[in-house]
């Protein structure tokens, strides 16, 4: 489909399609990141030298395909300002027809990553651990936005191309391709944000599992005086916590009273006489 719209683009002079085709191109070259993430991080799931597991190789991608996502942005903002200055000939009709192909198969395309996305995919990094209610694998939503954003590029090369045939709005082309390029940017810098908080270990305020360890543990003459939480990978976290009792019992009481958090995939617990 991305050969076709390139070459229909060029061939009936539409920008929109043409920008639709080399957005797709460089998204079916972020997907390849994606599926090399989980094959990397499945190849190397037991391997001791990635001492928190293989889980983090899915927020690299989405970094990566964010990254992608925003020069697919910068791309196609500047041809169609291009295009709005020295507007070029178009074949309304059968550029068209091409773009509702194109729509097709990204509808398909999405519809088929959201299913994953809702069965919870992620990584086993080998602690035996469940997924939590904090579940987001990174890797797969960037593959999910991909589509999307393709499937937007494919919405609005549509109806930029049944404007000029109907009004004879030549320029609605190249202002429908800003437009998506805009749009597109947001998204890019929300994943940027998602993915690149996991790899630098930033937990957002919204994140309850910091607070619940706080509760859980918190009781009578124990007080937490260091914490440290992270994400390994998507549903997985580790924890270090550091402990001063009145009443110090042995660490596997303290782990009990973590056994509910299932999220917590690697826990370090330091006790000590307050």
């Amino acid at each position: 489909m991305m050969v076709i719209e390139i070459a229909a683009g060029t061939l009936y002079g539409s920008m929109a399609l043409v920008a639709d085709g080399w957005h797709m191109s460089t998204h079916a070259a972020a997907l390849l990141i994606t599926a090399l993430a989980y094959l990397l991080a499945r190849r190397h799931a037991r391997d001791r030298r990635f001492t928190f597991g293989t889980g983090k190789f899915g927020d690299l991608a989405g970094f990566a395909s964010a990254v992608v996502l925003a020069v697919v942005a910068l791309l196609i903002g500047w041809e169609s300002a291009m295009r709005l200055l020295d507007p070029v000939p178009i074949d309304f009709g059968q550029a068209t027809v091409v773009a509702v192909i194109g729509l097709l198969v990204n509808l398909g395309s999405a519809a088929l990553l959201h299913e994953g996305h809702d069965h919870g995919h992620g990584l086993d990094h080998g602690h035996g651990h469940g997924h939590g209610h904090h579940a987001q694998d990174n890797n797969l939503r960037a593959a999910y936005l991909h589509v999307l954003a393709d499937a937007l590029t494919s919405v609005l090369a549509i109806a930029a191309l049944i404007g000029g045939r109907i009004g004879g709005w030549v320029w609605l082309d190249p202002l429908i391709g800003l437009l998506g390029a805009l749009v597109i940017a947001r998204w890019s810098l929300g994943l940027l944000r998602s993915a690149g908080g996991v790899l630098v270990d930033f937990i957002p305020e919204e994140e309850e599992l910091p607070a619940e360890i706080r509760a859980a543990l918190e009781t009578g003459c124990d007080r937490i005086t260091d914490l440290h939480v992270w994400q390994l990978g998507p549903g997985h976290h580790g924890a270090i916590v550091a402990l001063r009792s009145g009443d110090p019992r042995p660490p596997d009481h303290y782990r009990g009273k973590l056994s509910h958090l299932h999220e917590i995939s690697h826990l370090t617990l330091e006790v000590r006489p307050a």
